[in-house]
């Protein structure tokens, strides 16, 4: 695993934890429905890392054809790692 890759799951899990201690200290407020989209969020950056981040670029600049996006840019980056240059 990468540092960029680790770190978006790092990310992911400190999202998650905070938002789940925040739902704690509330003890029943109705408010709780308000963190879950955090936990989810960072549930999803715990899974998937880094690919969150390719996909909601992807999406966010107005592709139409996102998995095009995000297949073009792990066939980049395995050129990369086969040319030696790995970042």
């Amino acid at each position: 695993m990468k540092k960029r890759d680790l770190t978006w799951r790092v990310a992911g899990a400190v999202l998650s934890l905070g938002a789940c201690a925040a739902a704690l200290t509330m003890d029943g407020s109705p408010l709780i429905l308000l963190l879950f989209p955090l936990v989810l969020f960072g549930l999803t950056l715990m899974i998937n890392g880094k690919r969150v981040a390719v996909a909601w670029r992807a999406e966010r600049r107005g592709h139409f054809n996102t998995a095009t996006v995000i297949h073009a840019e792990r066939i980049r980056r395995h050129r990369r790692r086969a040319d030696g240059s790995d970042a």
